[in-house]
């Protein structure tokens, strides 16, 4: 049997588990492990400028492929408690990622040593599960049990805690016969899903929700597959955008308050039926749950056993992982195909299609400072069906959600159930790490990309290109719109006159400037003739020079954008002007005529 530190032993079961990429900053209670991590090799280590960036690049990481599971390391105390927020946001949207801890010396931890806290049980609400490891002979089943509970049932993450002295006892361990656990999914049945089906067949208008546990279990062929047998069109969540392409026939839009289309929220109020597979019925989704499920019967498809009934009692559930769940749904439907019992969907499906045909906002604006809306317009032309974007949270997450085209699945990766801002800079950098090849497009405003950016130096120094692009008004602006209702605009202006850079007017922070002091390239544009040179130049700059490139749009200070503000998905407001000729959205995923 070989011999070898703890710490070597966690490093080598990373690697035998499949990953080759980590995160982190070093410190002095980690050290034995970084030292492991350059004894052993094969794992790729990106230095972050803060640690809660290193948690969200291993978000990034893990979201951008099927199989990936993102590590971040940092050492005791502060580390720990800076990536909170990283669990929280994997946790809310089930993505699975490891984050490694550093801790005092078992004999002091309980005398309130520098730097020890009881991350374990702080992380605890945020984990699948938190251990700090006391004994170093347990290491090896710790990482190895972590693994089995990212994977198994409802994806997560998992923090391991790492005394500094158990990092460096020797234990015995052998590399050679180490196997990973089996993964656990629960899966439906047939009798299940022919109830199921049959529910279906009675009904006249029925939709398809499909949620991120589609995206989880990489089961959108499936998906696919399932609404083609059966013609039903299908609502891709937030989480779940690009599961079906935009311009596929059967994608009838997404519903929601907020990060919705018109024609979607109309077509799922003149439904009478929905089955939703791996989706969470979150709140920004489904808004008022009496106007959500009048006059609808519902299924409820998910991997997670307690979530079914959580937001409200479905007609019939399943616990089941999604792909588990399709994988029958297709074979059912097929049967039934075969015995010519399928309902005709094809009026219904038609008049979806026509509602995506004639319902769209207005983008096209030539007003300098410029609207939003032009810019996602640009966006649509400058990049294509393979661009893979990024965001977070705020008026940018929600317009672009509403106007941009997606038609691949993980080609829009967002952190949808906490939304902390400054994660789209360090999600974008993981996204990169994982996909070196693809064309990455970041979306922040100005607030969120203040938050983290300073990890644009991390993708100058490891050479991590992508374009993000920055919708500049100087606001919270989806704080401000919220507040128009308490009759307030108090503490979310941003304008300030920046004396070592005039030329910005009152929209203060030069960006630019800040971008290039950090290693990247930055490209400033002010009216909205520019933007598409503005767009190709970026992607040539990021290929050239294997850096983060900016693109700023000086944006109308003001401006609101579509939502409800009663929690009705009935009762969008559509404070912009709707489209009424093919001019005024050009890019619409169904142009009108």
């Amino acid at each position: 049997m070989a011999r070898m530190t703890a710490a070597q032993a966690a490093v080598e079961i990373l690697r035998l588990e499949g990953v080759d990429a980590a995160f982190g900053v070093p410190g002095a209670a980690i050290n034995p492990f970084y030292a492991a991590l350059k004894a052993v090799g094969g794992i790729r280590h990106t230095l972050a400028r803060h640690v809660e960036g290193a948690s969200h690049m291993a978000e990034g990481y893990t979201r951008a492929r099927a199989g990936n599971i993102g590590v971040c390391i940092g050492t005791s105390g502060p580390a720990g408690t800076d990536m909170i927020t990283g669990l929280y946001s994997a946790i809310g949207d089930s993505i699975p990622i490891l984050c490694i801890t550093g801790q005092a010396p078992t004999a002091v931890i309980h005398k309130e040593d520098f730097q020890a806290v009881d991350i374990a049980a702080i992380a605890g609400p945020v984990t699948k599960a938190a251990t700090t490891v006391l004994e170093a002979a347990q290491v090896p089943g710790v990482f190895q049990q972590a693994f089995h509970l990212m994977r198994s049932g409802r994806p997560g993450p998992v923090l391991i805690d790492l005394p500094i002295d158990v990092q460096q006892t020797e234990i015995e361990f052998d590399p050679e016969t180490y196997r990973p656990l089996p993964v656990y999914k629960p899966a439906a049945s047939r009798a299940q899903i022919e109830k199921a089906v049959a529910m279906l067949h009675a009904s006249q208008r029925p939709l398809i929700v499909a949620g991120g546990g589609v995206i989880n279990a990489d089961a959108c062929d499936l998906l696919l597959e399932f609404a083609e047998l059966t013609g039903i069109p299908v609502v891709p969540t937030l989480m779940a955008w690009g599961a079906i392409p935009d311009d596929h026939p059967l994608n009838a839009g997404m519903v929601g308050l907020q990060t919705s289309h018109r024609y979607g929220n109309a077509t799922f109020l003149a439904s009478d039926f929905v089955l939703g597979i791996g989706n969470r019925w979150a709140n920004r989704h489904t808004g008022r749950l009496d106007v959500y499920t009048r006059g609808r019967t519902f299924v409820h498809v998910d991997v997670e056993p307690t979530q079914i009934g959580r937001i409200f009692p479905p007609d019939y559930g399943i616990a089941s992982d999604a792909g588990a769940a399709l994988g029958l749904f297709v074979e059912v439907a097929r049967e039934s195909a075969e015995r010519g019992e399928l309902p005709d969907r094809s009026r219904w499906a038609a008049s979806a299609r026509d509602r995506k045909a004639t319902l769209h906002r207005r983008t096209h604006y030539d007003d300098v400072p410029m609207k939003p809306q032009r810019v996602y317009e640009e966006m649509n032309r400058a990049f294509g069906p393979e661009t893979r974007y990024v965001s977070a949270i705020g008026l940018s997450q929600i317009a672009g959600a509403q106007m941009l085209h997606v038609y691949r699945p993980r080609h829009w990766i967002n952190c949808g159930q906490a939304g902390p801002l400054g994660w789209t800079v360090p999600a974008a950098l993981g996204i990169a790490t994982a996909e070196p090849g693809a064309q990455v497009v970041a979306l922040s405003g100005d607030y969120d990309f203040q938050f983290m950016i300073e990890e644009l130096a991390a993708g100058a120094q490891h050479r991590i290109p992508y374009v993000h692009v920055l919708v500049n008004n100087a606001y919270l602006g989806l704080i401000r719109q919220a507040q128009a209702g308490f009759g307030i605009d108090f503490q979310v202006n941003l304008e300030f006159e920046n004396t070592n850079s005039p030329d910005m007017g009152v929209y203060g922070v030069d960006h630019v400037k800040v971008a290039e002091g950090l290693g990247c390239k930055a490209i400033r544009v002010t009216e909205p003739g520019e933007l598409a040179a503005a767009f190709g130049q970026a992607a040539k700059l990021a290929a050239e020079h294997r850096v983060p490139v900016v693109v700023e749009a000086i944006l109308e200070r003001i401006t609101d954008i579509s939502m409800s503000v009663t929690a009705d998905i009935s009762a969008v407001v559509e404070f912009g002007e709707p489209a009424t000729e093919p001019w005024h959205a050009p890019t619409a995923v169904m142009p009108a005529v």
